[in-house]
């Protein structure tokens, strides 16, 4: 997945489509490629790296067709390599595709295409349906795509072509998304607008299950089925950096609204049921009955995950789990039983204490499994085993949509293991497997409810952009939020904040709470519900202003703080999925109501290589 840009017209496609990606590098990506119709044949360069790469091969032998699609690639089945760069093609050259997305049932489809002779060249899901599209085509490529979608289950958006009809292009929707443009006698279609605001501003933004069929004389839009589609066009006012943020003011907000996506991706073809498939995890049953320690090792806004994962595996799995600092476990002398497992957690796969930590361990006899988002990254190449976390390119500095994800990873390994281990029976299994199906309509919810919980977080930073300090409480799971929730808003507000078990608060802190002091509770966790309670009350009979995340139909909640954010019912387990959003979109309205710099923070990068 990551960019698609294609065009039909009276120019050369080539520069356009090129343009088109450079527009979408905002994204990310690890290859690209364009593929070209040129004299009743499909011309294809492409290569991994960075668009330059590309440019230098356009720049040799530059196709000269007037039809073409482009793609740049972020990794999700298969290495950033050329060979797994799209556009793809099937064996003939007859047909190229690019493609954003996940192929669910793609290992099926690949496994039935080579018992029936087929061969494919790249490691991609996206290659399969190439095959499926030569396979159905009779002389309509429209039809062969709809035949072809019609087998494949999933998440994508689509591109494809033939040199049977070299005049046209189809393009299909799934949820991902995709957008036609219309020029003075060409039409464009890319993923995202950037792309097309140096050709045109009129613009269809395709829904799910459309298709449309592209012509020099038009567009034809139709719904899978077949039934016809009217849309009218709609007119774009954005400039570039504009569209780039998708109409948000910075990345951040962006990549925290894009959260019910990502949920929805990280859980997409893994589970079935209560059935989890991680598909770059090879270990066996033997290793999962004998499995006695898991460590889990990051840093950050990662080891901050970590901590939920240590709450979640030991509640689930009953196995002894430590959670430690990479910078301060690869200088320890660890005892590492022979049966255990280490959770290296990085965005990046690059973090340098994460990757000396984890390989600390792993020397000692612990199997390594990578949690990250980044397909060939260095991590990815030490570990035994790698969970991706489906997040795509992640721009501010400060993480949102990456530390969901490493979340949703962490809860598919539990699952995973649970009912492997027998400790999950059927209706416990279910329990977990639905509560997470539900997640992303859950936080999507969250952003858009009515009451605004984007609103009461701007509200509310109004009251702490001023203030000197700022405490962070919770128990269990509920304190792995808040140090999450504090570490945001330090991050880009440059207020201090400390977050801590709720318990710990008389054991010293409690001296700093006076009149006005904010203190933002979090608590979900019903088991010890009361107890934090009872730190509720001695905060607010020395005068705090406190603020609570808490369920919508807790009401007790009410009787204790000043101000609530409210998120979904959920099992307490998946809790903090719904309740770091509220504490996100706090720390973002502070920073701004503050006139900072909120994508970029002082000091900071997104990427910590160095020790």
């Amino acid at each position: 997945m990551c960019g698609i840009m294609g065009y039909v017209g009276p120019r050369p496609a080539s520069p356009i489509i090129l343009q088109g990606l450079r527009r979408l590098e905002y994204r990310g990506y690890d290859s690209a490629g364009v593929a070209v119709a040129n004299q009743g044949a499909i011309e294809v360069r492409k290569a991994a790296g960075k668009l330059d790469r590309l440019t230098a091969l356009l720049e040799e032998t530059s196709p000269e067709g007037q039809l073409g699609i482009g793609h740049t690639r972020w990794a999700t089945h298969g290495a950033p390599t050329d060979f797994n760069a799209h556009p793809h093609s099937d064996p003939s050259e007859s047909f190229a595709i690019v493609h954003n997305g996940i192929i669910e049932n793609y290992f099926e489809l690949r496994e039935e295409l080579l018992r029936s002779g087929a061969s494919f060249s790249s490691e991609t899901d996206t290659e399969v349906l190439v095959h499926l599209i030569a396979a159905e085509y009779d002389g309509d490529l429209a039809e062969a795509v709809r035949r072809a979608v019609a087998r494949a289950s999933g998440a994508y958006a689509l591109v494809a072509m033939t040199a049977h009809e070299p005049d046209t292009l189809v393009a299909v929707r799934m949820i991902s998304p995709m957008v036609i443009g219309f020029g003075d006698g060409e039409t464009f279609v890319a993923s995202g607008i950037p792309a097309l605001l140096d050709h045109t501003r009129r613009v269809i933004v395709m829904e799910d299950g459309e298709m449309v069929t592209i012509t020099p004389q038009g567009i034809r839009m139709e719904k899978l089925d077949g039934t016809p589609i009217e849309r009218e066009q709609t007119e774009i006012d954005w400039d570039v950096e504009q569209a780039e943020k998708g109409g948000y003011p910075h990345f951040m907000l962006k990549e925290i609204f894009e959260q019910p996506r990502v949920v929805a991706d990280s859980l997409l073809g893994r589970l079935s049921g209560t059935d989890v498939t991680l598909e770059d995890v090879g270990w066996d049953t033997g290793f999962e009955e004998s499995l006695e320690k898991i460590w889990i090792t990051a840093c950050g806004t990662a080891f901050h995950a970590g901590l939920a994962g240590k709450e979640v595996f030991e509640g689930l799995l009953r196995i002894p789990t430590e959670a430690v600092y990479a910078h301060e476990l690869r200088y320890r002398d660890p005892i590492v039983a022979p049966n255990s497992m280490t959770l290296a957690i990085s965005q990046s796969g690059e973090t340098a204490d994460t990757l000396a930590g984890a390989r600390l361990l792993q020397e000692r006899g612990s199997r390594l499994v990578a949690i990250t988002n980044v397909v060939g990254s260095a991590l990815t190449h030490y570990s035994d085993d790698v969970v991706y976390t489906r997040a795509g390119l992640e721009i501010s500095v400060a993480s949102t949509k990456a530390y969901t994800a490493m979340l949703i990873a962490q809860y598919l390994l539990a699952l995973k293991l649970g009912r492997s281990r027998g400790l999950l029976d059927d209706g416990a299994a279910r329990e977990v497997a639905t509560a997470l199906e539900a997640l992303p309509e859950q936080v999507e919810s969250l952003l858009k409810r009515e009451e605004g919980i984007d609103e009461m977080s701007r509200f509310l930073a109004g009251q702490l952009a001023d203030k000197d300090d700022i405490y962070f409480i919770g128990r269990g799971l509920d304190y792995a939020v808040a140090t999450e929730g504090s570490l945001k808003l330090k991050e880009i507000s440059y207020l201090h904040s400390e977050a801590m078990p709720a318990g710990e608060l008389k054991h010293g802190t409690l001296a700093l709470v006076t009149e006005g002091t904010p203190v933002i509770v979090v608590n979900t966790q019903q088991h010890v519900y009361d107890k934090t309670v009872s730190a509720l009350q001695e905060v607010k009979a020395r005068g705090a202003s406190v603020i609570a995340v808490a369920y919508d139909d807790d009401t007790e909640i009410e009787h204790y703080t000043d101000h609530v954010l409210r998120i979904p019912r959920t099992m307490d387990l998946l809790s903090p999925v719904l309740s770091i959003v509220p504490l996100q979109l706090l720390a973002y309205h502070v920073a701004d109501a503050r006139g900072l710099e909120i994508d970029q923070p002082r000091n900071l990068a997104k990427s910590v290589t160095v020790e």
